[in-house]
């Protein structure tokens, strides 16, 4: 065996509010021996995601809630580094949903290859993988913006609206993105926003009224809150909104006060539709075909903030969810190359 020891962060109470790292556990397990048709992975980077935060919380939801004192669950992509399967030998990269540990002990079902020539491995887990296909299926197949029109990304600087913002300027429009900091509200500029805006500076209804002051067309929503209902009341007729997120609420510990301004959906024929990503796999090749030549060509950048070492896990989730990456936040548990 190439180690005899491994760790893995484990849920041991649910989180009231913003989670503490009071919540997490980190553990040291032994390292399993692969058997007949199993995989052992050397897990190189984990993703935490948005999304995770609601699993944490015990109630009904359209995946199951995180169990306490197991390991978190999640992307994550490692190489195989002992495989008693012919599907996957050993040194291949692959794609996995067993989450939080440094080595992943995987049957084969649900791995996918990872081609370590096209862009480096950590893509898998960003532009290349879920964030940058939700941000792609979202906005090209619910947004649906022609060329002209002017389109609105909330929380533009994360690793699903920086995407979203890319492609729709790809796809010949006008791209509004907001941001927490200044530094982020610069790098949405260098991507090729037409505007951005710190939401933190002043008002979102007054930078979209000075910004848009033509109201805009296609809304794509990863905050929620005080967010969505300024671009409400800005859409223009028949506008379209992509409810992809709302991490504005996801710590909240009342619900929310709004939108006040839902009426508006009818006096303004908008269309409202959220969905989940999940739904949808059936699209992945087509996502591919379409992304891998913007990245490999330089037409869709990406930045990725990343976090050392498996016990720095249960920080980079909770620096996740309090805005301090820029791109996609992930976590570097072993060797990437």
């Amino acid at each position: 065996m190439m180690a005899v020891v491994g760790r893995e962060v484990r849920l041991v109470a649910r989180p009231h509010g913003l989670p503490g790292e009071d919540v997490f556990e980190v553990a040291e397990v032994p390292v399993p021996s692969p058997g007949e048709g199993e995989v052992l992975i050397r897990n190189a980077f984990l993703s935490v995601d948005p999304y995770m935060r609601g699993r944490m919380n015990d109630r009904r939801s359209y995946v199951p809630p995180f169990a306490l004192g197991e390991p978190m669950t999640g992307g994550a992509v490692g190489r195989v580094a002992e495989s008693h399967d012919p599907r996957w030998p050993e040194g291949s990269w692959v794609l996995h949903q067993l989450g939080w540990r440094e080595w992943a002990l995987s049957d084969g079902r649900g791995l996918l290859p990872v081609d370590p020539s096209v862009a480096p491995v950590s893509t898998a887990l960003g532009v290349l993988g879920m964030p940058g296909f939700t941000a792609w299926y979202g906005l090209t197949e619910l947004g649906r913006p022609e060329e002209g029109e002017t389109v609105f990304v909330s929380g533009a600087a994360g690793a699903v609206g920086s995407v979203a913002g890319q492609v729709a300027r790809l796809l010949g429009c006008r791209v509004i993105g907001s941001a927490g900091s200044p530094d982020k509200v610069d790098w949405l500029r260098e991507l090729g926003f037409d505007e951005a805006f710190s939401y933190r500076e002043r008002p979102v209804h007054e930078s979209l009224r000075e910004l848009a002051p033509d109201g805009i067309d296609v809304y794509f929503d990863n905050v929620g809150g005080d967010q969505l209902e300024a671009a409400i009341g800005a859409m223009r007729r028949n506008g379209r909104i992509v409810a992809c997120g709302a991490i504005s609420q996801y710590n909240a510990t009342a619900p929310p006060s709004g939108p006040h301004n839902l009426f508006m959906v009818v006096t303004k024929r908008l269309t409202m539709r959220g969905y989940i990503i999940s739904d949808h796999v059936d699209r992945i090749g087509d996502f591919v075909t379409a992304m891998g030549p913007w990245v490999a060509e330089g037409k869709v950048r990406y930045r990725e903030t990343i976090v050392d070492g498996i016990e720095s896990a249960p920080q980079a989730f909770i620096g996740l969810l309090t805005g301090e990456n820029t791109g996609k936040m992930l976590v570097r548990v072993g060797p990437s190359d």
